[in-house]
């Protein structure tokens, strides 16, 4: 079996492949593109990488015996998880590896801005003796804002706090109990955190919610003299917004590690910059973190192609053949009522409640519909790196708690899943599915407490209204103005002329000129359209 190893990893994890005569271990000496790649790949079985390599569709099509591709890191932003799952190819990722190495990394920036080292050691390189140009500031006492607050995020803050600074993060997910217990502020919002903090940094992933999110409105907002630091993703910061901060004065010093295109073009005018400090993404670049990823990355790869296991899958749940042929249905409904409760949910939920009932609390194994589950609620968050495999050690790191009850009360259907989220004592959303018919016709039959039928599947329109005559037609009236086609339709009311819930699936996403008129409506509130 041909092992395709794409970019470098630790010579230990090269050699653990060597060790089993079933593998044919190629390491390729130097980044080849799409163009490049395809021909290697028709006889791989595996495909291992770091960030440089890119798998995209076409070099999947390419390679008909492919059954894993191996990330010796964590993110798989170069991976075309999408296309890898619907070929039938694993993805497996390292998750954990970097996490030191990055908030050492971040942590040495903070401390390299605070006191002008880099600065200080090319004068003395130079030649010269400046002492009066390079007065810094102390961190004790000062306020760090956290942008992120999952693996990484944590670990800088601990390292913060022993250096006696006040932390404030700002996570949308992060709940109260849970930033008491890191010992950090949990900010509101961002400006909350703009106002106070001296140094900001960044662990977010890039979504449409943070590309961009540090530009010239969010620099303005922010204490003068603010040192940025970003260990994260270059595409987060607005380059030439942080140019004009920084020689506006508002913006002190900044340090990246990331860039928005890399290598950085050698005429960048971040190279110039006195009160910048540069270098060329070296987050994981640590013996010890590439050493953990090459060797978990080797094992992970071994234990898959050899007996099947499968472990750190990004697509995969962790499972024998004939549970998962057993449960895969409820995978799908599982995951369809996350993803729907996190998009109906408030952000400060902190608890989910999941039962299971009917036939469906006699299933052997009810772990990996609950992770689906989960999976699919903290869908709506910015970690990219959520999985079955690590979904459970993630909903704790940001503070919420699941519970899961085998329930033998007597329900009106064969099978049964019903999940809750709470906020404290209070329930803020809940939804429970089913099957009609056969395991493949999944339904959502019931939303906050009422009965519907919803197929869950593309785009959910959900309103609650007073019940009206004319209430419908109204509706229908103006999707139709708006080109919008309705599949299917459910409605649901507490009682006559009381109050209503409609839910409406759609073929296409209405426009926001829609919605809006439909909102104008004084009768009707809570307009939402979630996808699933």
């Amino acid at each position: 079996m041909k092992v395709l190893i794409c970019d470098p990893i630790s010579p230990k994890g090269i050699a653990l492949l060597k060790e089993r005569p079933e593998f044919n271990v190629v390491v390729l000496d130097k980044k080849h593109g799409e163009a490049e790649l395809i021909p290697l790949v028709a006889d791989a079985v595996a495909i291992i990488v770091r960030s440089e390599t890119e798998i995209s569709p076409k070099v999947l099509d390419a390679a008909p015996k492919l059954r894993v591709v191996g990330r010796a890191g964590v993110g798989v932003d170069n991976i075309n998880v999408e296309s890898a799952t619907q070929r039938g190819v694993v993805v497996m990722n390292t998750p954990g590896g970097n996490t030191v190495t990055t908030a050492e990394l971040t942590f040495t920036m903070i401390l390299s801005l605070a006191r002008k080292v880099p600065q200080a050691h090319a004068s003395m390189a130079a030649g010269k003796w400046d002492r009066k140009s390079f007065s810094g500031v102390e961190l004790a006492g000062k306020t760090l804002g956290i942008l992120g607050m999952g693996r990484i995020g944590g670990e800088v803050a601990k390292r913060a706090l022993a250096f006696g600074m006040k932390v404030m993060a700002y996570d949308p997910y992060l709940t109260e109990a849970r930033a008491q217990a890191l010992g950090v502020e949990l900010a509101a919002d961002l400006d909350a955190i703009y106002r106070v903090a001296d140094f900001i940094t960044v662990h977010m992933p890039v979504t449409e919610q943070t590309k961009g999110m540090l530009n010239a409105t969010a620099f303005s907002k922010m204490k003068p003299n603010v040192r940025i630091v970003n260990c994260a993703r270059g595409e987060i910061v607005v380059e030439a917004d942080l140019l004009a901060a920084l020689d506006s004065g508002k913006v002190a010093a900044a340090a990246l590690d990331v860039f928005r295109e890399e290598p950085l073009a050698a005429d960048h005018p971040f190279r110039k910059h006195a009160n910048l400090i540069l270098t060329p993404h070296l987050g994981a670049s640590t013996k010890e973190a590439q050493e953990k990823c090459g060797i978990e990355v080797a094992e992970v790869i071994t234990s898959y192609l050899l007996t099947g296991e499968v472990r750190n899958a990004v697509n995969l749940p962790f499972l024998d053949a004939k549970t998962y042929e057993l449960v895969k249905p409820y995978l799908v409904l599982g995951e369809k009522l996350g993803k729907l409760i996190g998009q109906i949910a408030p952000a400060a939920v902190d608890r989910l409640h999941i039962t299971y009932g009917g036939k469906a609390q006699e299933l052997p194994n009810i772990d990996p519909i609950s992770r689906a589950i989960i999976t699919g609620f903290l869908s709506r968050t910015p970690a990219m790196d959520v999985n079955n495999v690590n979904v459970r050690s993630v909903a704790a790191s940001v503070g919420l708690t699941v519970e899961e009850k085998r329930s033998s009360e007597p329900v009106t259907f064969n099978e049964w899943l019903h999940v809750q989220a709470f906020s404290g004592s209070e329930k803020v959303a809940s939804a429970g599915g089913t099957f009609f018919g056969s395991p493949n016709n999944p339904r959502i039959v019931r939303l906050f407490s009422l009965p519907v039928e919803i197929i869950p599947s593309g785009v959910v329109f959900l309103m609650n209204n007073k019940d009206r005559p004319g209430m419908v037609g109204h509706i229908g009236t103006l999707m139709g103005k708006h080109k919008v086609n309705i599949a299917s339709m459910s409605l649901s009311r507490d009682q006559v002329g009381g109050q209503a819930l409609t839910v409406l699936n759609l073929d296409s996403v209405p426009p926001q000129a829609a919605l809006d008129e439909i909102a104008k409506d004084p009768d009707i509130t809570n307009v939402r359209v979630v996808q699933l």
